[in-house]
């Protein structure tokens, strides 16, 4: 990518920098069977949590960060044939169709379809068959923890069957991505202002599976609305509340808003995959979490709060379309 002048950098900015790492972002180990409650504290008290003793093997995140590095390494040339995205390929600074822009590169691909590497397979050959493989695994692998992960909530709310959430994404038709960000390095911008990466959002699918390397960059907003930095630690995952399981939920959980701040010396890689729904789904808050409460938002399918999603600027208040007028 590119460096920017100072000048050509405004866009990008959001005002003074962050700095202070937050030390209460809650630490669920998965190994412990006990662990239950505490998912669901941090679903409820931030959307937002780390994973460790996951089960992921160390060599095969290592496999993806080394394939994803020699990626976006290549000259802008070469990876501009795998783009622009429509909405899967690569793409570069511009975030959607709405006018977002950020300080990032990256590779969007759909992890339920072969279509990806047509264009890859004519570019680079046998080495798009590698990557191929071995993001398949990848993402088989974290899309295992994430339905161990939503099985368990299940299991601390009493909902019955326990895969109501993770059937979703076991489901051969569901509209799950798996994404890889590049933030490169730049060195002209000052440290003193925030440089932004990705703008602020939350993620409209079920649930999100973060890791990245170890360069900082992450921010969440609390409830109160101050923006905290997630202290970086590329051996763990982080994981989001999306907005379908907050409706999912009736609000019980929060999908977590957030954002990626560039760095001015260090280049970030990160990988997420967005666990989804099959289009055809509907989505609405489960009947055994009502406890004779009303319905906060009304019944949708996941096609239609994705059209929704693709026609919003990342900030908007994409669920606000959705919620239930209170009667006056």
């Amino acid at each position: 990518m590119v460096l920017l002048s100072k000048s050509a950098t405004e866009p990008f900015t959001l005002g003074k920098n962050c700095t202070t790492f937050f030390p209460g972002v809650p630490l669920i180990d998965l190994s412990n069977p006990d662990s239950k409650t505490q998912l669901v504290k941090a679903c409820e008290d931030f959307g937002f949590f780390k994973v460790i003793n996951h089960g992921i093997p160390t060599e095969l995140i290592s496999e993806l960060e080394s394939e994803a590095e020699k990626f976006f390494s290549l000259p802008i040339s070469d990876k501009e044939k795998a783009g622009p995205p429509d909405p899967f390929g690569y793409g570069s600074k511009n975030i959607g169709r709405n006018g977002d822009v950020g300080w990032v590169e990256y590779l969007l691909l759909t992890t339920n379809s072969e279509s990806n590497y047509q264009k890859f397979a004519s570019l680079f050959g046998e080495a798009a068959e590698n990557f191929r493989c071995i993001v398949n695994d990848y993402v088989s692998a974290v899309r295992t923890m994430a339905c161990e992960i939503l099985e368990m909530l299940a299991d601390e709310l009493k909902i019955q069957p326990r895969n109501c959430f993770s059937k979703l994404l076991k489901d051969e038709q569901s509209d799950s991505v798996f994404r890889l960000n590049h933030y490169p390095p730049c060195p002209e911008f000052q440290e003193s202002r925030n440089l932004i990466g990705f703008g602020e959002h939350t993620d409209p699918q079920i649930i999100s599976v973060l890791r990245s390397n170890n360069t900082s960059g992450l921010q969440i907003s609390l409830k109160d609305g101050k923006w905290i930095s997630i202290p970086p630690d590329q051996k763990s995952f982080f994981i989001n509340v999306g907005d379908s399981l907050q409706v999912m939920t009736n609000g019980l959980f929060k999908s977590v808003k957030h954002r990626v701040v560039a760095n001015s010396s260090k280049s970030r890689l990160s990988m997420i995959y967005f666990g989804g729904p099959p289009l055809s789904e509907k989505i609405a808050p489960l009947p055994s979490l009502m406890k004779g409460e009303d319905s906060l938002y009304k019944e949708f399918t996941w096609f239609e709060y994705k059209k929704s999603a693709y026609k919003s600027r990342l900030a908007d208040d994409r669920l606000g379309l959705f919620e239930k007028i209170a009667a006056s």
